[in-house]
C-alpha cells in the first residue's frame, strides 16, 4: 500500500513540476517559475520515486532488479542526480523534458509484471558494482539529455532563430560546461563499475554477462575518446554530442538492450 501511495505520489509532483516549468517554456509571456517552488515540487517526487523503486526491490525471497524494477530505479537514479545538480546549476528544463518519462517508468513498472528474477543473496562486492552501474548508467543518461538539448541549441542559434524553449535556455557556453563536468562524473563511475565487475564477477559467459561486458567496455572507449578529445584537441558542439549519444548508445545496449532479450523475449534470469 505504501509503495502504491509513493508511486502515485511522484508521478503527480513530477508532472506538475513538469507542467509549471512547461507553461512558461511554451508560453513566454508566462510569469517566469520560481526556482524555489519547482526545487519543491521536484525534491517530494524525488522522495517519493525513491521509496517506490526502492522499496520492492527487497522481498523476502531475494533482491528483485528485473527489467521494469532496474527502468524505474534508473530514473529514479537520474532525477536524483539532476535535482541535486539543479542546486548549482539552472536544469530547470531539461528536468521538465525528463520528468514525464520517469512518470512512466514508474506507471509501467507498478502495470506491468516481468519474469521472476528475484535473486537469493548478493555479495558485498556484486552489490556495490551493481549500485556503481546504476550511478554510471543514470548520470550518462543525463549527459545524454544535455548532448541533445544542446545540438537543438546550437542548431538554432547558427540559423538565428532561437525562440520559445530554447530561448529559456541557458548561454550555450555554460551548457557546455554541464556536460563536461556529468561526462566525468559518468565517466569515473563506469570505470569504477566496470574494475569492481572484474574484480567480484565470475564466469561471466555462464551470468549471460559477456554481452554487457562487451558494450560496458565500447561505451566506456568512445567516452574516454571525448574526454581525451575535449581536453587535447578542443572538442566541442555536434562532436561532443555525436561522441556522447554515441557511448550513451551502447551503454544503453549493455544493460537494458541485453537484460530486455534476456528476460522479456528469452525469459532467462541473469
Amino acid at each position: 500500500m505504501m509503495h502504491a501511495v509513493a508511486s502515485i505520489t511522484a508521478v503527480v509532483f513530477y508532472l506538475t513540476a513538469a507542467v509549471y516549468q512547461g507553461l512558461f517554456l511554451l508560453h513566454r509571456g508566462h510569469s517566469r517559475p520560481v526556482r524555489t517552488r519547482f526545487l519543491i515540487l521536484s525534491t517530494v517526487a524525488v522522495i517519493a520515486h525513491g521509496i517506490s523503486a526502492i522499496g520492492p526491490i527487497y522481498t523476502s525471497h531475494g533482491i528483485d532488479l528485473g527489467f521494469f524494477r532496474a527502468l524505474s530505479l534508473s530514473f529514479w537514479f537520474i532525477c536524483f542526480f539532476g535535482v541535486l545538480n539543479n542546486l548549482r546549476r539552472p536544469l530547470e528544463t531539461p528536468l521538465a523534458l525528463l520528468f514525464p518519462l520517469a512518470s512512466a517508468s514508474i506507471i509501467v513498472t507498478f502495470a506491468l509484471q516481468g519474469p521472476d528474477t528475484r535473486l537469493p543473496s548478493l555479495s558485498g562486492g556484486v552489490l556495490t558494482h551493481i549500485v556503481l552501474s546504476i550511478l554510471a548508467y543514470s548520470t550518462l543518461s543525463l549527459c545524454a539529455l544535455q548532448a541533445f538539448v544542446l545540438a537543438l541549441q546550437e542548431r538554432a542559434l547558427k540559423q538565428r532563430h532561437v525562440n520559445g524553449i530554447l530561448s529559456a535556455l541557458p548561454p550555450l557556453m555554460t551548457m557546455e560546461g554541464i556536460l563536461f563536468e556529468l561526462l566525468w562524473v559518468g565517466f569515473l563511475l563506469l570505470t569504477a563499475a566496470i574494475a569492481t565487475g572484474v574484480l567480484y564477477i565470475d564466469n561471466l559467459f555462464a551470468q549471460h554477462l559477456v554481452h554487457k561486458t562487451v558494450f560496458s567496455l565500447i561505451a566506456w572507449l568512445i567516452f574516454a575518446g571525448l574526454l581525451w578529445g575535449h581536453r587535447k584537441l578542443g572538442w566541442r558542439g555536434y562532436t561532443a554530442v555525436r561522441w556522447t549519444l554515441a557511448g550513451f548508445t551502447a551503454l544503453a545496449l549493455a544493460y537494458f538492450g541485453t537484460k530486455l532479450v534476456l528476460e522479456l523475449i528469452l525469459h532467462r534470469v541473469n
